[in-house]
């Protein structure tokens, strides 16, 4: 069947197989989608190559998930023109990029009155490397004593660099001996110190993909492919909508539409701890159970944002969020709900899940049928292949193995 249109959506990436190949499969598998107007649509990937790029060629995709330009500034650069002269829509956008230091995200959900844990930026431990640092340090550097600061904030403390980065730099700290040592370590990196919030009762974390969120129960401690644990109704009604809410509140907010967000639950209380990942993990090996879920997320969200033309909006417009912060007669209860107001109006949730019900019923039942079928064992046993060393491989196998067969068996019974 030959479509009315056809949609190209690039993926850049870095070191990454095992979800772009499901992804990739997925939308073929996809085949033509009709809509309530007669229009046909068809959509298509391609892997992105990096090379010369004349600043008027025009872009050939209509949208890009963007999976490595957080830290490859080449990419970052045409992934800007592609934006401002060709219109094309960016998972995520490049020019809230240095939001997603977590700094950033920090002082917006504390502006928006979340609980963020109390939090202090120090400066450098060793000079950056500029010609400048000498003089502007002899002249405007404040000495300071940081173990006052931390004495004032309570141990034990978190010391983490301010823009994160996969668990880079993070140390916890008990006493003054340790605080220092870690401040020691830091070098060049600029660092926070945060609060830590002692004997909670969960850490959650949460993917969110345009409108939809997932919020998993997280366990730092273990190896990565124990750390999501397959666990459903840990948070209460009110803590799971809270967490929900917050995690699409700071998407909307930066205009960020893929990224994973960790929180402290304790006592019914959210402690946003960070907020901010340009590349979420969505390795088959880490999520597992959650795997098929995220492929669909994004399969949906991507196919919507071609097919209704949808307008990339990539700057930040902090004024009605603010309008909502500094309302002094809305409490926080208040507040959320109409924060969660703004992000659905942001990723038009009513129009998104209309559009999955008319252009994608099938989906959900395509998605298990090839989670279920041997070319997607094809595709888990090459990634454990390439993750893990061979005297492991037939254990990894049977984990992964009976997790994605539970995925199955629940999503059978779903499906009724």
């Amino acid at each position: 069947m030959t479509s009315d249109r056809t949609h190209l959506i690039g993926l850049l990436l870095g070191a990454e197989e095992d979800w772009p190949t499901a992804f990739e499969t997925l939308a073929a598998r996809m085949g033509v989608l009709t809509l309530g107007d007669g229009t046909s649509h068809e959509v298509r990937t391609e892997r992105m190559t990096i090379e010369p790029f004349n600043l008027r060629d025009r872009a050939r995709h209509d949208l890009v998930v963007d999976r490595l330009a957080y830290w490859y500034y080449h990419p970052r650069e045409w992934l800007k023109k592609a934006s401002l002269m060709d219109d094309v829509y960016l998972l995520n956008s490049p020019f809230t990029f240095q939001s997603m230091e977590k700094h950033s995200a920090y002082c917006a959900l504390i502006r928006l009155g979340m609980k963020v844990p109390e939090t202090v930026l120090v400066p450098y431990k060793n000079p950056v490397d500029n010609s400048r640092w000498a003089y502007t340090s002899a002249k405007y550097n404040r000495s300071f004593d940081l173990e006052s600061i931390a004495d004032s904030m309570g141990y034990p403390l978190f010391m983490k660099p301010f823009d994160g980065g996969g668990w880079r730099g993070v140390s916890r700290v008990k006493d003054t001996d340790e605080l220092n040592r870690a401040y020691d370590q830091s070098g060049e990196m600029l660092m926070h110190l945060q609060e830590s919030i002692d004997d909670y009762d969960v850490f959650a974390r949460a993917l969110t993909i345009g409108p939809e969120t997932m919020v998993m129960k997280f366990q730092p401690d273990e190896p990565m492919h124990d750390r999501y644990a397959v666990s459903h109704g840990f948070l209460s009604e009110t803590a799971g909508q809270e967490a929900r809410t917050i995690s699409q509140v700071v998407n909307a907010f930066f205009r960020w539409e893929f990224n994973s967000c960790e929180m402290l639950v304790k006592d019914e209380e959210i402690y946003p701890i960070d907020y901010a990942n340009a590349c979420p993990d969505v390795a088959v090996t880490s999520l597992h159970y959650y795997f098929p879920w995220a492929m669909k997320a994004l399969l949906r969200w991507s196919t919507f944002c071609v097919v209704t033309d949808r307008t990339a909006r990539t700057q930040v417009d902090s004024a009605p969020w603010f309008e909502i912060a500094d309302d002094d007669a809305l409490d926080y209860g208040a507040k959320l709900g109409a924060y969660q107001e703004l992000a659905d109006a942001h990723f038009e949730t009513d129009r998104y899940w209309e559009f999955c019900e008319t252009a994608l019923p099938h989906l959900d039942e395509m998605v298990l049928d090839w989670v279920a079928s041997d070319d997607f064992r094809t595709l888990l046993t090459s990634t454990i292949r390439a993750t893990y060393p061979p005297h492991e491989w037939d254990r990894f196998e049977g984990h992964f193995g009976g997790l994605i067969d539970l995925w199955i068996k629940d999503e059978t019974n779903s499906l009724g």
